[in-house]
């Protein structure tokens, strides 16, 4: 079976819609069969792949953003940013940013922030004048915060694939994450600036101190987890253990999460992690595979031999991760192109925890772009809206997103003061 037929099957099933695990595992195993490999090796290698101590993280942090949800922590968030500036003309948009920016700390998943802010945000904003397109294009594009915002699950995979500090990534991650947010809200800015139909609320002193008792608390979450990592305390899975722990005490003071409710959201996250650990696995099973056939080193040579320019492979990796992102899950392919972009990025003197910032970003906007776009599908269920309305309603808002890539792209040592001063 060759290379190229191998990748015409997985192409074929996942334009039929296979779920991603599944369009790797079958034609993977039937090559190797067809060539005679050990489907024991085949096994082993899918085993092996997920027996990792750094994506032990993953399902802690999976957990964490799970119980934050059910705890109700995105309304308090929002109850809160709508109080401060709900007499701002376009509040809502930026309430949508600021809850997004702030359940980025918790979640670590864009469709965990979809989910949570969306069925919030979206009927508010619709019930006080703004467009169907604005109200899924904001919500759509503020919830990529939280792939990039520490603690960031892709974060965590890029790590344990490449070999870097888990910490170091997630405090490179900080500054283009809150880079994100301020320029989605100009982007608000210039959409909403003439337009008079937009209702707005009165500013209330009691309310903001109200509200803002209600989000003390959840915010602790943050300064736990990432206090705990930078300043040298814990270790992300120690810290992701400790976070959902303290989560789940939330949840269980404030009265929104009970005991009864522990099953359901424990089902939750087990079902998210398996489906995110299938798809790790076979992408690694993919991965050797594509290594057999020397793949790598042909590719390497290939861009080696057409540029000597550490920014122009930059592009490349840019373009690659977006263009792969928009048709498969973030971490396939994290899997399944870190292995072979990361040698030739030596050979650039690309640093690796700049080539995974950029890299994470670059897919995060394939979340909001036909065919996969996962959040797509989010704020359709949820607004019940055509996946072409909420596409045109994001595309104002990836401009400053991909402004940020080429920010990166052109001036990768910006984003690695934070982790050097902190020694990560």
């Amino acid at each position: 079976m060759s290379l190229l037929a191998l990748c015409l099957i997985i192409t074929a099933l996942l334009v039929l819609r296979v779920p991603i695990a599944f369009a790797f595992a079958g034609p993977c195993l039937l090559y190797m069969i067809t060539t005679d490999q050990s489907l024991g090796l085949a096994l082993r290698l899918v085993a092996n792949s997920t027996a990792s101590f750094p994506l032990l993280a993953v399902p802690l942090f999976i957990l964490l953003g799970c119980l934050a949800n059910h705890a109700g922590i995105a309304e308090r968030l929002f109850d809160f940013a709508l109080a401060l500036l709900g007499r701002v003309r376009g509040s809502l948009g930026y309430v949508s940013i600021g809850v997004s920016l702030g359940f980025s700390w918790m979640s670590g998943s864009a469709v965990a922030d979809a989910a949570a802010v969306g069925k919030v945000q979206i009927p508010a904003m619709l019930r006080n004048g703004y467009s169907r397109k604005f109200a899924l294009g904001v919500t759509g594009a503020a919830s990529l915060i939280a792939p990039v915002m520490p603690p960031s699950i892709p974060a965590v995979i890029y790590a344990g694939l490449a070999g870097v500090s888990t910490g170091a990534l997630f405090a490179a991650s900080v500054v283009p994450a809150l880079l994100m947010a301020l320029g989605l809200a100009i982007v608000v800015f210039i959409w909403v600036r003439r337009d008079d139909s937009i209702q707005r609320t009165e500013f209330s002193w009691p309310r903001v101190l109200e509200t803002g008792k209600r989000v003390i608390a959840p915010l602790g979450a943050p300064v736990i987890i990432l206090g705990g990592i930078l300043g040298g305390i814990f270790t992300p899975t120690e810290a992701a253990a400790v976070g959902a722990a303290y989560m789940a005490l939330l949840g269980l003071a404030y009265r929104t999460l009970s005991l009864r409710d522990m099953p359901k959201v424990l089902v939750e996250a087990a079902l998210i992690t398996g489906s995110i650990m299938l798809i790790v696995a076979t992408a690694n099973l993919l991965g050797y595979i594509l290594a057999r056939e020397q793949v790598p080193q042909e590719l390497s040579e290939l861009v080696l031999g057409w540029t000597d320019d550490a920014v122009v492979f930059m592009l490349l990796v840019f373009l690659l991760s977006m263009v792969l992102g928009t048709a498969l899950d973030a971490i396939a392919v994290l899997t399944l192109t870190v292995p072979i972009l990361l040698p030739i990025s030596a050979q650039y003197d690309v640093d690796p925890i700049a080539l995974g910032v950029l890299m994470i970003l670059s897919q995060m906007i394939g979340l909001l772009t036909p065919p996969v776009g996962t959040v797509i599908f989010v704020l359709q269920a949820i607004a019940k809206a055509r996946m072409s309305e909420v596409f045109w309603g994001a595309l104002p808002f990836m401009v400053p997103l991909l402004l940020l890539c080429f920010a990166i792209i052109f001036w990768p040592d910006a984003i690695l003061y934070l982790p050097e001063r902190l020694n990560l």
